[in-house]
């Protein structure tokens, strides 16, 4: 996109069937991407296969030439505005004073944006015609907008959330018996490769903004209530993307959750869960994080979980335990490690020793998930005669155990399947 007046972009065409494609856009001038921003069709579209000029001078700031994000076959002139949300309270009263507004109005404008979900600069009635129109010509809301649902015979929706830059994550709503979980997402692909999880065979694209997270919440809490006539109770970051290296927008995403002023959902209903990043375990501790705290574990050495797990190559079970003592010493949150139980791999009483001595070095439960099939994984689910050996095993010597069973598996919903996969 362009940020300075006349900067100037080039359009690389490559053949496709019935014209030009346009493969990246870029710019001859060392700009800055402008922060949380929200790619808007300002101005009309021209047909793809017309032909264009292959140099294109931004017509005014903050425009560039782009692919239409729901209808790749038209080029359009973009406006890319900065999405308000982007700004703290601070940050919104400072410039609201900057044009002559009284700061007061932020307040009433983040209540509209985060509590009351407004989707439009016009649906703030509260606000004068005058300031609506002008927060419409600086920013945008840019709220995710839905691209796809699926639904499973077991009741769980799967969510495909579109970005304003044409990105999709997924989200799912989980109902049960006891509770409403929405499962949210915190990149766009990820980097950690872990061999049973299906979108660690995605590239990363990037990291969510916390407003883009807060989305897909708002969005599923209005989506129980709208379908099963239930709130929602619980919030995990157990979606596409390791939440531990988005750590500041997670945070800020589960502040706007669970602000009054926000969704006003208790941070002990909210569970991030890692893979294992050892500092930033640390840091949830320095933080003095409030929330629940999982670590997806699935194997209790070294050897095993490098295999499946190359991130512990990095961030081995021994400095994964230290880190997790100074978590436990700083917060007092009892720690919840996942263990997907894996036929042959990890399901033998020797490994659930492994587990246990494991489990001691700070107080914790374990939940044990049943492994769900990828096309890409060449692991099967344990037979039901090892998992209650295993499950046993632990519970004789005082390990608190829960077996979570798969939902939304018909519809690729279920803990590590979310692949942007559509049946």
């Amino acid at each position: 996109m362009c940020v300075g007046s006349m900067s100037r972009w080039h359009i690389l065409p490559t053949p496709f069937s019935g014209g030009m494609k346009v493969e990246r856009l870029h710019s001859d001038s060392r700009q800055k991407r402008l922060p949380g921003t929200d790619n808007t069709v300002r101005r009309g579209c021209t047909r793809r296969g017309t032909r264009l000029p292959f140099s294109v001078t931004c017509p005014k700031p903050h425009t560039s030439i782009q692919l239409h994000p729901e209808n790749p076959a038209y080029l359009c002139t973009v406006t890319s505005l900065p999405n308000i949300r982007s700004l703290d309270l601070d940050a919104l009263k400072a410039w609201l004073e900057g044009i002559g507004e009284k700061g007061f109005r932020a307040k009433q404008i983040y209540e509209w944006l985060w509590k009351r979900n407004a989707d439009s600069f016009e649906a703030m009635t509260n606000l004068g015609q005058g300031l609506r129109t002008k927060l419409a010509e600086h920013f945008t809301i840019g709220k995710l907008r839905i691209h796809s649902e699926q639904r499973s015979s077991d009741g769980t929706i799967k969510y495909a959330f579109l970005m304003a830059d044409g990105n999709l994550v997924e989200g799912v709503l989980i109902p049960t018996e006891t509770r409403v979980t929405a499962c949210v997402s915190s990149q766009v692909g990820c980097s950690l490769t872990c061999k049973f999880c299906a979108t660690g065979y995605l590239d990363l694209k990037r990291n969510l903004q916390h407003y883009e997270i807060f989305d897909q919440v708002a969005y599923i809490r209005d989506a129980a209530e709208r379908e099963y006539g239930r709130p929602l109770t619980n919030v995990v970051y157990m979606g596409m993307g390791e939440p531990l290296l988005n750590y500041r927008h997670v945070l800020q995403s589960i502040s706007a959750i669970s602000a009054e002023d926000g969704l006003g959902m208790a941070p002990k209903r909210i569970t991030v869960s890692t893979a294992g990043i050892a500092k930033m375990i640390r840091k949830l501790g320095d933080d003095e994080v409030r929330f629940e705290f999982a670590l997806s574990l699935h194997a209790a050495n070294d050897k095993k979980r490098n295999e499946i797990m190359p991130i512990n190559e990095s961030n081995s079970l021994e400095a994964l335990g230290e880190a997790l003592k100074h978590f436990y010493e700083k917060t007092g949150t009892r720690v919840t490690y996942e263990y997907i139980i894996f036929k042959d791999f990890n399901d033998s009483l020797e490994d659930a020793e492994e587990l246990l001595q494991f489990s001691k070095i700070v107080p914790s439960k374990i939940n044990i998930i049943e492994y769900n099939p990828i096309d890409e994984g060449g692991f099967q689910n344990t037979s039901g005669n090892r998992l209650h050996r295993f499950r046993q095993y632990l519970e004789e010597r005082g390990v608190i155990v829960n077996v979570r069973r798969s939902r939304g598996k018909d519809v690729d919903g279920a803990c590590g399947q979310l692949a942007l996969k559509h049946r």
